[in-house]
Parts: C-alpha cells; sequence; structure tokens
C-alpha cells in the first residue's frame, strides 16, 4: 500500500477501551503534512443495524480556520461514544487558512476578507476529498467502505462538510472516486461560504443533519453577507431546501443558543442517532424540522467573529 507503509504508528490506547488509536499520513502539501486518526468499534459493541453495515463517521474540527486539531480530550469523549455505539471513527488534519490572516471588523471586514474566508474553505474541502481518496485507495487493508461514509463538522469543520457536499452536487469532484457521494452529513453549527451570492443547489443534498443556535454570532444562523460575499447557515440551506420540495435533512434549531451547538457533539447522541439510523443506515427519507428549546445544555458564552479573529 501507498500507501499504509508510509506512516502508521498505533498510538495510543484508551482507558476506556481496548479499541485503539491508528494514525496515518493521507497528504503531503507544501507548507504541511496532514495526517488522519483512526478509532475502531470498542469491542463487543454491534457494527451493524438491522443487517446493515453502520457507516463509517469522518470528523473535520472547528476552530476558525485559524487553529484546532484533528483529536483532543474534549472530542475523543464522543469519539468514544461512537465507538461504543459500533462506528469506526475518522478523524483528519487540513490546512488552516485563516491562520495569521487579519480581518476587519463588521460587515467591510467580512467583505474585504471574503476571498480569503472562502479559499480556507475550499482548501478545507480539497484536503477532505484527499482524505477521502487515502480512504478509497486503502480501503483492504483498512477495513473501511468509503461508498458507506458520513462526513461530520463542527463550526469550520462543518462549513467543509456542507461545502464539500455542494461541490459533488455541481460536479466539482476532482480528487474523489468515480462516483462518489456521503451517505450522510452531520453539521454542527455550519453554513457555506460563497464568494458569487447565495447557493443555488441543483439538487438535493444527501441526508443532512445541521445543527444551529439560533443566537450564533460566530457563524450565522441565517446568512450574513455583503457584496455577493457573506455565509450562508442552517436556517438559509433548510428553508432553500424547504422550497424546492427536498425530503430527507433534519434541522434542530437551538433558541437563543449561541455558538455553543458547535461543541454540542457529545451532548446530543439521541439526534445523532436517529439520524444515522433512520435517515443515513436504512435510508427513510425522514425530514425533521424542530426548535429546541433545553434549559440543561451546556453555555460558555458567546462567541462572535470579531472575538475569534481579534484577538
Amino acid at each position: 500500500m501507498r500507501k499504509i507503509a508510509l506512516f502508521l504508528v498505533i498510538l495510543t490506547v484508551s482507558l476506556s477501551s481496548a479499541a485503539a488509536q491508528e494514525t496515518y499520513l493521507f497528504a503531503e502539501r507544501d507548507t504541511c503534512s496532514l495526517y488522519m486518526d483512526v478509532f475502531r468499534p470498542s469491542e463487543g459493541s454491534v457494527t451493524t443495524f438491522e443487517g446493515h453495515p453502520k457507516p463509517t463517521v469522518l470528523f473535520v474540527f472547528g476552530g476558525g480556520f485559524i487553529s484546532g486539531q484533528r483529536t483532543n480530550s474534549f472530542t475523543r469523549q464522543w469519539f468514544q461514544r461512537l465507538n461504543d455505539n459500533g462506528y469506526t471513527l475518522v478523524t483528519i488534519d487540513y490546512r488552516l487558512g485563516m491562520k495569521g490572516v487579519k480581518v476587519g471588523k463588521g460587515i467591510k471586514g467580512i467583505k474585504e476578507a471574503g476571498d480569503r474566508f472562502f479559499l480556507s474553505q475550499q482548501v478545507g474541502v480539497e484536503d477532505l476529498f484527499s482524505a477521502i481518496s487515502f480512504l478509497d485507495q486503502n480501503k483492504e487493508e483498512l477495513g473501511i467502505d468509503p461508498s458507506n461514509l458520513v462526513v461530520a463538522g463542527s463550526s469550520a469543520g462543518a462549513i467543509i462538510a456542507q461545502a464539500a457536499e455542494y461541490d459533488i452536487l455541481r460536479g466539482h469532484t476532482e480528487g474523489l472516486p468515480e462516483g462518489f457521494q456521503f451517505k450522510g452529513i452531520m453539521a454542527f453549527a455550519g453554513g457555506i461560504i460563497s464568494v458569487s451570492g447565495e447557493p443555488r443547489y441543483p439538487s438535493a443534498p444527501c441526508p443532512v443533519l445541521m445543527l444551529h443556535g439560533t443566537a450564533d454570532q460566530a457563524v450565522a444562523y441565517h446568512k450574513l453577507s455583503a457584496g455577493g460575499r457573506g455565509i450562508w447557515g442552517s436556517d438559509f440551506l433548510a428553508a432553500q431546501w424547504a422550497k424546492k420540495g427536498y425530503k430527507g435533512y433534519c434541522i434542530y434549531r437551538f433558541k437563543d443558543r449561541t455558538h455553543d451547538v458547535a461543541a454540542y457533539m457529545n451532548y446530543l447522541w439521541d439526534l445523532e442517532q436517529a439520524f444515522l439510523e433512520k435517515n443515513v443506515i436504512l435510508g427513510v427519507a425522514r425530514t425533521v424540522d424542530a426548535t429546541v428549546d433545553d434549559p440543561s445544555l451546556p453555555s460558555w458564552g458567546q462567541v462572535s467573529m470579531d472575538s475569534i479573529y481579534h484577538r
């Protein structure tokens, strides 16, 4: 294999699981090397649902395109939950296109930096596609079926995930296996960045789970745009899909919640499990549009674009 022999280290064995973490080099760029971690299902967990194999979940971390890690102690808790429920979890690096970039405040800043935000998104998509290509080239050795893949993302990672699906629907599939399509997307506070006006879907996306705070000031819940540049969030995308009559997407709107929702992966397992089992594994065209008002969910304070890029 190119493949696996290039870089394979069996790293940490979790204290709560016999499942080992594997780390692979999947791409070399001019500025960095990109790695993925693979976390296998826990021993004794059930890896099928009603006779169907459970998908692999590929996670793309968040951090405003300026920071973040593919694996940390916080996300590892969620990875463990997926492993305990019979899912393989893959988490990847991507290049941070906004790192070191100065962004002006408010709408003016978004307009001036729009091209750079878009580039950061697309660089992330390119790296995601490279990771998928690596999985495809090494599917026998890895024991991972790239045709049964759900991509999940938080914040910037959710933006990359949704932009990747949008690109696939428009035929921008360079670097992907022929005919590739995601089995599903789970987007925690995501959206799509565009420099040419609002996204216009040519056809229905794969099953999508969107979770977003209605008071999010970091990744716009509806949209934040100026001069055709901006970001179009979960509320906007769901409205467009509803207007077009698309089915099979689920949006949960967290009333008065901020960007906290980007970190709710391990708090919303019941919603994720229902989506994975019904929409993805069984292929039910289940559509949900719900508002959630749950004071028990944690709050870590408001995060805005200004606070991210002007620290």
